[in-house]
């Protein structure tokens, strides 16, 4: 990394932007469990206060991508996601969940990826469970979900398990970070067609 995680931190709480690259590399060691816990909280607060910009997105996304575990799709088949991000405040019902199984029942195929509430009311993992529906534990169970019940939900932790260091971190917070934004950018899935909720209209 160009720049340490210390001097991310300097740059970020100057109100700077740290660019597609030094994102890139601060979530590779995010998610290698190298940047100190209470660091790692402080860069998450420090990003949400100065605003995240669509480089520093892009490049947390891609390496989020990078180190996810792939899930394979018919290219021909036609897929959704139909995802929120959360965080906003406002303690509604999890309304993308509903919409989802709402779409499968009519036909679509929904690949779903989320997961528990960490800065909202309800996640989908939550409501999901709920319910009793089964959370795709891996890969192969994936398709067999989409082709039996035209839905299948992948559970972010099994998915991302570079993330496993970051997850208590952001449940500490109790705040919306960048994560917020990044759940629906890295479904491993990569399904034709997202149908995306937002915390804020900017």
């Amino acid at each position: 990394m160009s720049q340490t995680a210390n001097q991310i931190l300097e740059t970020l709480l100057s109100a700077k932007d740290i660019g597609e690259d030094s994102a890139y590399s601060l979530m590779t060691e995010l998610a290698e469990g190298v940047v100190a816990p209470p660091l790692a909280g402080a860069l998450l607060t420090a990003l949400r206060i100065k605003g995240e910009s669509a480089e520093e997105v892009r490049g947390f996304a891609r390496a989020m991508r990078d180190v996810a575990i792939p899930v394979s799709l018919d290219p021909e088949q036609t897929t959704i996601d139909i995802v929120g991000t959360g965080g906003d405040g406002s303690n509604s019902f999890n309304l993308s969940t509903g919409t989802a199984l709402l779409s499968a029942a009519a036909g679509l195929q929904v690949a779903k990826h989320g997961n528990r509430s960490v800065s909202s009311k309800s996640g989908s993992a939550d409501v999901l469970e709920a319910l009793g529906i089964t959370l795709a534990a891996d890969a192969a169970a994936v398709s067999g979900l989409l082709n039996k019940y035209n839905f299948a939900f992948l559970f972010a932790p099994f998915f991302h398990p570079a993330m496993k260091n970051i997850a208590p971190i952001r449940q500490a917070l109790g705040i919306r970070t960048v994560f917020n934004i990044l759940g629906p950018l890295t479904n491993p899935a990569q399904p034709t067609h997202y149908l995306l909720g937002a915390f804020s209209s900017e």
